[in-house]
């Protein structure tokens, strides 16, 4: 009789906490076979890699994210993000709930939008799940169709995001890139106005700003706002005036009040010039 190796009874544990864990969780897989066979299907936005972990299967994992452009993660074990129950072999990959669009496409599409229909969501690093899904809600509602968002530092479009949103993500263009401030850059070559949304006092209130234009507005971080270099590269700052001494609104309502009023005064703008 063999020993050593783990019992019905633990392999049987073992499969029941992961299955559990998997229906929270549904947006992730994980092991080798499994992340490779949903990364070549084009299914995965994000891929965790246990650090330490190597071998050629790994290893083609990750070239294969890089060259998708994928997000990718090297943590420590107990940061996987799935139960100790499962076995992981060291990576982990998380489904995305919408089609990413590659920079270069949503760029193609840009170009063949006339009008107020040009308009585009820039989200630096916003990293909660819930108030980027809030925001995407808000991108749909008032006609924001393109998205561009940083590959790091940014929540992954998940099964949490889009739940949030009420599935708008599957009515969006979103795009991920490596570098925002290059991004926005081409953006600007291509005649877009970018606008940064802040808090400080030089900036301009949103009600008494001109948005006629190929409009793309940046909207920063919950905590630190927009990061300085992408700062930089904004053509306007503007702001939403408060009353009294309130001077803070959670980002996802900050950002649905100046698309909308970017919306309104689009629309104000072309029935004047009729």
């Amino acid at each position: 009789m063999k020993s050593g190796g783990p019992s019905r009874k633990s392999r049987a544990a073992e499969k029941s906490t992961c299955r559990d864990y998997h229906g929270k969780q549904e947006e992730l897989v994980w092991g080798i076979n499994p992340v490779r066979e949903e990364l070549a299907a084009g299914n995965l936005g994000e891929i965790v890699v246990q650090k330490g972990k190597g071998g050629p299967r790994i290893q083609e994992i990750v070239e294969l994210a890089r060259k998708q452009g994928l997000r990718l993660r090297f943590v420590t074990g107990e940061r996987m993000g799935v139960s100790a129950g499962c076995r992981h072999q060291g990576v982990v990959g998380r489904r995305s709930a919408a089609v990413l669009l590659p920079f270069s496409s949503m760029l193609e599409q840009l170009a063949a939008e006339t009008g107020d229909t040009c308009r585009l969501l820039i989200l630096d690093c916003i990293q909660d799940p819930g108030n980027l899904g809030s925001i995407l809600r808000s991108a749909l509602a008032a006609g924001f169709a393109y998205v561009l968002i940083p590959r790091q530092r940014s929540a992954p479009i998940s099964g949490t995001v889009a739940r949030a949103s009420a599935g708008a993500v599957a009515h969006l263009h979103i795009s991920q890139v490596n570098n925002l401030v290059e991004a926005i850059k081409e953006l600007k070559e291509r005649g877009f106005w970018v606008y940064g949304a802040v808090l400080t006092d030089d900036a301009a209130s949103i009600y008494e700003t001109d948005f006629s234009g190929k409009v793309a507005l940046v909207v920063g971080s919950e905590g630190k706002g927009i990061r300085p270099l992408v700062r930089k590269q904004c053509d306007h700052l503007v702001t939403i005036p408060m009353q009294g001494d309130f001077d803070s609104l959670n980002v996802s309502v900050a950002a649905a009040v100046i698309m909308f009023e970017i919306v309104h005064d689009q629309k104000r703008s072309n029935s004047s010039n009729v």
